[in-house]
């Protein structure tokens, strides 16, 4: 049986404003043993930045991360999804999108949780299975 994103996602997820720099997002990524930081502007979602975006669009290019903003290598085209979408919602636009995880924003896109392959794979009928293991286990930083 499918159930609410609002079941399932993580609150209050981290945020950081369009001109925060890279530096920034990979503390909290590290200290909050996370892969992701959503991006806004005026409050409202716009992109977001993942550990790998740092790599790939930052350091392997040279770029100083104490300097460059968010806004120079987040992901501004963005799938998300409500707090009301059924899981199996989510499920089928993580599969179309070839993503691991959507943002959860309220009527106005501002960011108010995150919903991950992790999440959905604890949810109820899920079963037992490694990804169910992998995702219950404290980060390995």
């Amino acid at each position: 049986m499918s159930r609410k994103v609002s079941d399932v996602m993580t609150a209050g997820p981290q945020v950081l404003p369009l001109d925060a720099t890279l530096y920034e997002a990979a503390r909290i990524m590290r200290d909050e043993g996370i892969g992701d930081v959503l991006v806004t502007y005026a409050g409202r979602l716009c992109g977001v930045v993942t550990d790998r975006d740092i790599v790939v669009r930052a350091v392997a290019e040279s770029r100083d991360t104490s300097l460059t903003p968010l806004g120079d290598v987040c992901t501004a085209d963005l799938t998300t999804v409500a707090p009301d979408d059924d899981t199996d919602t989510v499920a089928r636009l993580m599969e179309e999108q070839a993503v691991r995880r959507l943002p959860v924003v309220d009527g106005r896109y501002r960011p108010i949780g995150i919903v991950s392959l992790g999440d959905l794979a604890l949810t109820e009928g899920a079963g037992p299975g490694p990804l169910a293991e992998i995702s219950k286990a404290p980060p390995n930083n």
